[in-house]
Parts: structure tokens; C-alpha cells; sequence
């Protein structure tokens, strides 16, 4: 039975990819580094700060992570204006509140910026829990933020559905034990079935809440995991690691 879900926040609650790109292209620019399109991809996959710019420049020491750190959040509030939500999720929040799940947000963002979006796009009250990649020692493909997540809604794993957009949030997700709907706009589908999603979607506004609860009480019961509400995929989740709770 589903009593929960946890999102994800950039990708899944607001469309901020194309802004963190330029912020980020804008950062490495002013230190040297010229990066393409396709390099930059690493930037929304998931990963934390500290993890990002240690991919593109290397070793750093705690000071330098900080420094260039808040360079980057300078330059992501000077493009955070471009930054929506995505389409159906304001209703897709309200519709789960409204049938008593409890909510979470389990984000690799840093605690300011993931508490200034959610205010932002005015659905903060609607959560119970938000952990951010400040809260955990571990990135996600490792579930920890999941695992704390619903430590924060005291509810098991096994009845708690995440909203990801990355490979390694799915990735994480299924090593937490929960389901998961994964969102994938710009033809991202192959790489979040071939992740462990249960179910894929391209925008919230092609599924309900009612429907996904219907999807997931089926998954349950029979274990078998659908790429898309119509359609069966087989996916794999691997032994749950998540301290459960009833």
C-alpha cells in the first residue's frame, strides 16, 4: 500500500536543468575550463556540488569546495528567474495531499537553495521532511537521502514511491528498497528503464495520483513493475537497505 512519496526536486519539482547548466558553464568559464553541452550533462545527473566540481577540476580542499560553491550559487540566483515548475506537479502535489500521503523531498541540492525553490514555487507546506545533500555524507546512486527521507515520515521503504529524473536518483531509490516513478522529458526513457524504474512518465500531467496508488497496490501484489502506466517492463531493485518502520 502506498503511504508516501518522496520527490526529487530539480527535474522533478522544477524545471531548473537549462539554468544550472548556464550557471555552472558560467563558473568553469571563469576558471579556464571550457566544457560542451554533452559534458555538462554531468551536472544534472544527481550528483552533489562537491562531486561536480571535483569531476571538472580536480582535487579540492574543504575551503576551495566552499569558495567555489557560493560562486556557483551567485551565479544560479542571477539566472533562478528561468527556473519553473514542471508541468502538472503543482496539481499532482496538491492531489496526493489531499488523499493523506505523506510527502517528502529528498534532493542532492544543498539546503538554501532547495528550501528558497520549494518556497518559490509554493508547495514548502506541502512536505513533511526535506532532506538535502547537506543532510547525508553519501550521494545518491547511494540511498541515504531516501533511507533519511522516510526516517522523517516514519514509513518502510517498501510503501513509499520516489519521483526521480536521474539515473542514479532511480538508482538509488531501488537500493532503498521504494518503487519508483521516474519523469523523463528529453527523451531520457530508455536510460531511467534501463535504471530500475517501475513506472516512466514523460510529465506528471500523464498520470494521477489515483492511478499511480492503483499501479503500486498491483506492483505489490504481484511484483511485476511497468515502464509506463500501460505498458510492463521488468525492473530490479536489489536487497532494500533502509532500516524499515511500520
Amino acid at each position: 500500500m502506498l503511504k508516501g512519496i518522496i520527490f526529487d526536486l530539480d527535474g522533478v519539482i522544477v524545471d531548473s536543468h537549462s539554468a544550472h547548466k548556464k550557471a555552472w558553464r558560467a563558473l568553469l568559464e571563469s576558471l579556464g575550463r571550457n566544457v560542451d553541452e554533452t559534458a555538462l550533462d554531468f551536472v544534472v545527473e544527481g550528483h552533489r556540488r562537491e562531486e561536480i566540481l571535483r569531476h571538472f577540476l580536480g582535487e579540492l580542499s574543504a575551503d576551495e569546495v566552499q569558495r567555489l560553491g557560493a560562486m556557483k550559487r551567485e551565479l544560479f540566483a542571477a539566472v533562478a528567474h528561468e527556473v519553473k515548475t514542471i508541468p502538472g506537479v503543482v496539481e499532482f502535489v496538491r492531489a496526493a495531499t489531499d488523499a493523506r500521503l505523506a510527502l517528502a523531498v529528498g534532493t542532492s541540492a544543498g539546503r538554501k537553495r532547495a528550501e528558497e525553490t520549494l518556497d518559490l514555487s509554493g508547495l514548502r507546506s506541502h512536505f513533511q521532511a526535506v532532506i538535502t545533500g547537506d543532510d547525508v555524507r553519501a550521494g545518491k546512486p547511494d540511498p541515504a537521502v531516501f533511507c533519511q527521507a522516510a526516517e522523517g515520515l516514519g514509513i518502510a521503504a517498501e510503501h513509499l514511491l520516489v519521483c526521480e529524473d536521474a539515473v542514479l536518483g532511480v538508482q538509488a531509490a531501488k537500493r532503498a528498497g521504494m518503487k519508483c516513478l521516474a519523469i523523463a522529458a528529453n527523451g531520457r526513457r530508455a536510460l531511467l528503464e534501463g535504471a530500475g524504474a517501475d513506472w516512466v512518465v514523460q510529465h506528471f500531467t500523464e498520470i494521477s495520483v489515483q492511478k499511480l496508488q492503483n499501479l503500486f497496490l498491483k506492483r505489490t501484489s504481484t511484483g511485476r513493475s511497468g515502464s509506463h502506466p500501460n505498458e510492463p517492463n521488468a525492473g530490479s531493485s536489489g536487497a532494500p537497505v533502509c532500516a524499515t518502520r511500520a
